[in-house]
């Protein structure tokens, strides 16, 4: 490969959408690879442009950084990932998929009135939640599908 097949960072983050600090920090996870100039600059082949675009899809899916990793590293090293290596990644996203429409479309459908929070604070938690009785569920919106209830990266929870 020549060096002007290499790409610069700035390069990959405007080319993929991330901010140069996401490239580096991916990077330094491990998640993409960079090679390093005389004068200690990083320069990503072009492929990377691939595997950022497998991140955010996975990220947006819910995937954890974690999850990302260990799907990452089924990928074969020594060869650019075809379109069958990335279909089988995201083979089993399907599920998850339909999980995080199912609980969208929970709270779409629930915004109007009782959100299942058992708040009894409106007039329907009285009949829905009789005495604040999901309240020995747990924390949260115990009606809701566990995708709607998990606490997101970097949120408090």
């Amino acid at each position: 490969m020549h060096a002007t097949d290499l790409l610069t960072v700035g390069e990959v983050a405007r080319r993929s959408g991330f901010a140069t600090s996401a490239v580096r920090y991916y990077d330094r996870l491990g998640l993409i690879t960079s090679t390093r100039t005389s004068g200690d600059q990083r320069r990503y082949e072009r492929n990377v442009l691939r595997r950022l675009a497998f991140i955010r899809a996975a990220r947006n899916v819910g995937l954890t950084l974690e999850e990302v990793a260990e799907s990452l590293a089924l990928l074969p090293s020594g060869r650019t990932p075809t379109k069958a290596d990335w279909a089988r990644l995201s083979r089993g996203w399907k599920e998850r998929l339909n999980e995080q429409i199912t609980a969208l479309q929970t709270l779409r459908d629930g915004l109007e009135s009782c959100i299942g929070c058992g708040c009894l604070s409106l007039r329907t938690c009285a009949f829905s939640n009789p005495d604040d009785g999901m309240a020995t569920l747990g924390p949260g919106a115990a009606y809701f599908p566990r995708r709607l209830r998990a606490a997101q990266p970097g949120q408090d929870g």
